[in-house]
């Protein structure tokens, strides 16, 4: 349906999508499902605010591209979850939105629940619904999402775990105040430049309360206590990348958060992307590192919360078509069975 109101809008309007409330309908939580949902949120923020000493993984596929790939992951996922639970806190990914660069290529089950096939916005929403679902209901996880777009937060609010807000949104006026209304934890990625003000900056005013503008209505939010850091290296002027998970670095943004004086000082480290330089076998030597840190500094330990790793079932990444299940089509992944080791290892490691 083309619309012209006469001010220079440039748009077809395909067709109305359901709202959050009618998809949440015909896909509900049940009461067992909800109990689960809500221990688990208990967990986590008994996490971040200090009461619970366990260190927290964040561990999936760079993009949740396949449902029964996913799935299988979980269920693996699951079993070794279950060995460390007492030292470790696993929060699975399920990245269901793909920021693209330049707007071209994959850009999540959201938008082509299919990657092979065009993208179909109303399956999507279904597709990543029904997933977050299964994850919970199969596996008892509840997991980790990308806010890419906030206005599509609601359809999963009431399944999420943990939200990011990436390296290109966290400037964003929208994505801070949203994550000011939200009940869990958000990590604020530093931007692709690398400048930690503006990182703490989106922190201050997730941490703060806000009126604006949301899905058409006027809104106050009571602040997010729990909207934190995550350090994901950079990109230089010269297009090299940066790491910045080292310790000297998180010494550096404890001593920003201690200035600033933020709510529950906290920091996730993610392990790929800059920090890694996209190598994806570095997330081992990196993690490592960063549990060091934690070791031998209890400032650090007290903030860094935990680890971003992307772990698929099968090492590296493949191109769409290639149909290697369980192989990442964005960004390269570690595979199980060195994943699997990782975290023991880190498990074993961590005081």
């Amino acid at each position: 349906m083309s619309v012209d109101n006469n001010n220079l809008m440039n748009m077809d309007f395909k067709r109305k999508l359901p709202i959050p409330m009618e998809i949440k309908a015909e896909f509900p939580l049940t009461d067992e499902m909800m109990a689960v949902r809500d221990a688990r949120a208990k967990e986590i923020t008994d996490i971040f605010e200090g009461r619970s000493k366990k260190f927290i993984l964040i561990i999936g596929p760079c993009s949740a591209d396949n449902r029964e790939a996913v799935l299988e992951y979980l269920a693996r996922l699951q079993i070794v979850a279950n060995e460390v639970k007492d030292k470790l806190f696993i929060i699975p990914r399920i990245y269901t939105n793909k920021p693209r660069t330049t707007g071209d290529g994959y850009k999540g089950m959201l938008h082509q629940p299919d990657p092979t096939r065009h993208s179909d916005m109303l399956k999507g929403i279904i597709a990543i619904r029904e997933l977050h679902r299964d994850a919970l209901k199969l596996c008892g996880f509840t997991c980790a999402d990308e806010m890419l777009y906030p206005e599509n937060h609601r359809y999963l609010s009431d399944l999420l775990a943990y939200v990011a807000v990436g390296a290109r949104s966290v400037e964003n006026q929208q994505h801070r105040l949203t994550a000011s209304g939200l009940s869990i934890p958000v990590g604020m990625k530093n931007p692709t430049g690398g400048d930690l003000s503006v990182m703490l900056n989106a922190i201050h005013a997730a941490q703060g309360s806000h009126t604006f503008l949301y899905r058409g209505w006027e809104v106050k939010s009571e602040g997010n206590p729990l909207a934190h850091a995550i350090m994901r290296g950079y990109v230089d002027g010269t297009g090299k990348c940066v790491s910045n998970y080292h310790y000297e670095n998180l010494e550096e943004l404890y001593a920003h958060y201690v200035e600033a004086g933020l709510k529950n000082p906290a920091c996730i480290v993610d392990a790929n992307h800059a920090n890694s330089g996209k190598k994806y076998i570095e997330q081992i030597r990196i993690s490592n590192d960063v549990v060091y840190s934690c070791n031998h500094n209890d400032d650090i330990r007290s903030m860094v919360k935990g680890i971003m790793i992307e772990s698929y079932l099968e090492d590296g990444a493949q191109k769409i078509g290639d149909n290697v299940f369980g192989k990442s089509i964005t960004d390269p992944c570690l595979g199980w069975e060195k994943s699997k080791a990782l975290i023991y290892e880190i498990a074993d490691k961590i005081k």
